[in-house]
């Protein structure tokens, strides 16, 4: 085992890592009881060491870890990076830079959509991790060496799968590929939390623009207090709730406490009136300057390109080895059937030459999909005059 539990221990080990041309990099935190995550642990390695850091240890200061995090000259490796990274970012404001993120470089390897770190370790180096510390509870203390071992392992087999990723990518000069999901990664505006977007993730639960304009102002008014008080969404209010006052928009405390799902006696309180100001807020919107409205998906009379180009899609995918996610999302596809010149990443860069320029030949009949020895090969068509030759 070993843990760090002082500032100057970890400032020593912080200057052992940087001397490396790399890091790997994980932490384990809770966040059930909190809107904020709590950082409980931090576990680093080098070619030479692994350590893990009791993030809550008396008197410790997590300064040289955020040192160790800024600097310009090692790369950072972590395994699925965006929670990890935003609590690097609530806590110091930085972003880890340069960055790998072996779940995404495994994606352009060909290891399909969003794979798990255990699956990647029993295949690069052949060991099936014990998962028994896997729910534990990261806030008590002390630390048993069971925790702290099975936290250095998310570190330690890292170094070995960032080693095989780097080397497949470099041999098949895909490293670039990884720039465009990185950039996102390193992005401020990832990990910034606007109350005034949370609407977005009840965006289809509603369909009046009406009913819109209160659940923007509502879901607003509940992530601000979330942030405020530093508790879950669903402490202050879940979301059906949500759904129910901007559906009802109740207008008085009497009104608001006859709704279904709404908590008893909260009407009254001073909860109670923020959200009545925030339902009126909402009623007083001016319905010109909402955004549209979706209505079911966006695929109009394009449904039969949009299949076609999903098979296309996973055509290309298992052609190359690059998991479908990684080339393009439903989404896309949605957009590119219905519009050429749709701003998307799949007309762009490496994705438009992979599979893009196929999508638009398809879409135009240009290129046909058949089925040859029970696979599906693409077909160049010269004008309209038939197939030319089969296509890779």
């Amino acid at each position: 085992m070993s843990l760090i539990s002082t500032t100057q221990h970890l400032a020593e080990a912080c200057r052992r890592l940087a001397k490396h041309s790399f890091v790997t990099v994980d932490t384990e935190f809770l966040r059930e009881t909190t809107f904020w995550p709590r950082l409980c642990v931090v576990q680093l390695a080098s070619p030479e060491e692994a350590i893990a850091v009791d993030a809550l240890a008396e008197g410790l200061d997590l300064s040289p870890f955020f040192e160790l995090m800024a600097n310009q000259t090692l790369t950072k490796v972590f395994h699925a990076a965006r929670q990890d990274i935003e609590i690097i970012w609530n806590l110091a404001k930085l972003i880890p830079a340069p960055l790998f993120d072996t779940q995404v470089a495994a994606m352009v390897c060909g290891f399909g959509d969003q794979v798990s770190y255990g699956d990647l370790v029993q295949t690069v180096t052949k060991v099936t991790l014990d998962k028994s510390s896997r729910f534990t509870d990261w806030s008590r203390r002390p630390l048993l060496a069971t925790q702290v071992d099975y936290a250095i392992a998310d570190v330690t087999y890292l170094r070995d799968i960032y080693a095989f990723l780097r080397q497949k990518l470099e041999q098949s000069e895909r490293l670039a590929w990884l720039s465009d999901e990185m950039a996102l990664l390193t992005s401020p505006s990832t990990y910034s939390q606007h109350p005034e977007n949370a609407w977005e993730r009840l965006r289809n639960r509603v369909r009046k623009p009406r009913d819109l304009a209160v659940l923007m102002e509502v879901a607003g008014w509940r992530e601000a207090e979330a942030q405020t008080r530093d508790v879950p969404r669903s402490r202050v209010l879940k979301d059906d709730v949500l759904v129910e006052l901007a559906l009802a928009a109740p207008r008085t405390a009497d009104a608001l406490g006859n709704l279904r799902a709404f908590p008893r006696g909260m009407e009254r309180s001073r909860t109670g009136v923020d959200i009545l100001a925030a339902i009126e807020r909402g009623l007083a919107r001016d319905p010109k300057t909402l955004p549209k409205l979706e209505r079911e998906r966006r695929t109009g009379g394009n449904g039969a390109t949009v299949e076609l180009l999903k098979v296309l899609l996973r055509h290309v995918s298992e052609s190359h080895g690059v998991a479908t996610k990684m080339i393009a999302t439903v989404d896309d596809l949605e957009a590119i059937a219905a519009d050429d010149n749709a701003k998307v990443a799949a007309l762009s860069g490496w994705r438009r030459e992979l599979f893009g320029v196929k999508a638009l030949e398809l879409k135009h009949g240009r290129l046909a999909l058949t089925v040859e020895h029970g696979k599906v090969i693409t077909l160049e068509w010269q004008d309209a005059g038939g197939p030319a030759d089969a296509a890779k």
